[in-house]
């Protein structure tokens, strides 16, 4: 089985801005990102281009795939 991990929450962190700024600016609750961070939600391809762009990252540094 496939687990996806993320980094935004490092992300965010260095950006030194909360959760609910994040989904502010996204156009997501602050439960989603909450989620996101914990890997209980996978978002959409257009949810994590979001994500990367308002980090100005790509998706895969945002995002891996561990088996």
């Amino acid at each position: 089985m496939s687990i996806l991990r993320n980094s935004v929450q490092q992300y965010r962190n260095n950006y030194k801005i909360t959760q609910e700024e994040l989904a502010h600016a996204i156009g997501v609750t602050r439960q989603t990102i909450i989620a996101i961070e914990k890997g209980n939600y996978t978002p959409s391809v257009l949810l994590a281009l979001k994500i990367a762009s308002y980090f100005k990252t790509r998706v895969d540094k945002l995002f891996t795939i561990h088996s």
